[in-house]
């Protein structure tokens, strides 16, 4: 350690300077980290807290699934009879516009999940009451729509018909492709769906857009899929359908990817160049006796102790920077993602740095000599 000790002392400057470099990447590492959370939860978070292991839709949907698929009430009941099925319920999708009655007319877009008030899809609300004690008209909403004015007891109007609806209770953060969600009963789900104010037809009280499913491991999904017609995928499957997940999620890990390759190639830069000024250091430590191993360890250990110290620091600035952002953007720091984002900046720091040290390999104990003169 003496080297590396001596050279962190002597070239405070220099390695500061990659410290400081370091240390920025870091913070971007955790604002990016919270931004990507922050989209999925925005694209997903209603998907996320639904008590499903697997989701069936028609076999003919594809894509955006929620759009596309329409599944009969002989369809979920056949669902619920099938060996390994523990639960299957009806569920519906529909995103709409909405506004709010009285002065103001208050302009809302809404993605509203029609459950069955009674079932296992039926969220419990935080505040006001359940769907099972509500009128026909009542619905939860989400903490993205109260953040839009709305509170328990305003009426809204729905959909091209004008559907009416009454807020009755609020639940927690809930949403589906940037859009804050709404629970229904089905019934009014189906009106919204097909555009009615008035009684719902026979044949739109059949339909629903999925089958919500409890599995139990020894389910043979594919087999079932085959014999009703349906296409089957697990919770996490059906994010892709939320509109603009996949692209999102692929844009956000890309632009990670890069970051994270430029840190690596950062700090090979610069201790390939530091590597190359203290050659007649290293070959000196070589003609005194000291190893090729205990040369490398010596630099990969200077390498760590400023990776460490400016991932530190560099983490504690974004946490305080993404403390500011919450609330103003689809921002969500969790504890694992910023752990991720500092353990790759330092593995791949260490990864660039060993690459450029390796020259310490190829320094003779004869240059310290005057072998080169």
């Amino acid at each position: 350690m003496f080297l590396a000790l001596r050279d962190l002392r002597f070239a405070r400057g220099r390695f500061a300077l990659i410290g400081a470099v370091v240390a920025m990447i870091a913070v971007l590492g955790v604002i990016l980290s919270g931004l990507a959370t922050g989209l999925a939860d925005a694209g997903v978070s209603s998907l996320r807290a639904l008590p499903v292991t697997h989701l069936a839709f028609d076999k003919s949907a594809s894509g955006e699934l929620f759009s596309r698929s329409t599944v009969t009430r002989s369809t979920w009941r056949q669902w619920a009879a099938q060996p390994g099925v523990r639960k299957a319920e009806p569920l519906g999708q529909q995103l709409v516009h909405a506004q709010l009655t009285g002065p103001g007319a208050k302009q809302l877009d809404l993605a509203v999940f029609g459950v069955e008030p009674k079932g296992f899809l039926a969220p419990s609300p935080l505040s006001g009451k359940p769907l099972a004690e509500a009128p026909a008209d009542g619905v939860l909403i989400s903490e993205e729509i109260s953040k839009e004015g709305v509170k328990v007891g305003d009426r809204l109007t729905a959909g091209q018909a004008g559907t009416p609806l009454t807020v009755v209770g609020t639940i927690g953060h809930a949403s589906f492709g940037h859009v804050g969600a709404v629970y229904a009963p089905l019934p009014l789900w189906q009106k919204l769906h097909y555009g009615l104010s008035g009684q719902v037809p026979a044949a739109a009280t059949e339909q629903a857009t999925a089958v919500a499913l409890q599995l139990a491991p020894s389910a043979d999904a594919a087999a079932i899929d085959k014999r009703l017609g349906t296409k089957t995928v697990d919770r996490e499957g059906a994010f892709a359908a939320s509109p603009g997940y996949v692209a999102e999620s692929s844009t956000m890990t890309l632009i990670r990817g890069f970051l994270y390759a430029i840190s690596a190639l950062v700090v090979g830069a610069f201790f390939t160049v530091w590597t190359i000024q203290r050659r007649q250091e290293i070959a000196l430590l070589k003609a005194m006796g000291a190893s090729t191993g205990y040369i490398l360890r010596d630099a990969l250990t200077q390498v760590t102790a400023i990776l460490l110290a400016a991932t530190a620091a560099g983490t504690g600035v974004g946490l305080a920077l993404g403390g500011a952002m919450n609330g103003s953007a689809p921002f969500s720091l969790r504890t694992g993602q910023v752990t991720m984002a500092g353990l790759l900046l330092i593995v791949l720091g260490l990864a660039g740095a060993a690459v450029a040290v390796r020259r310490i390999t190829k320094v003779q104990a004869l240059t310290a000599l005057g072998a080169n003169r």
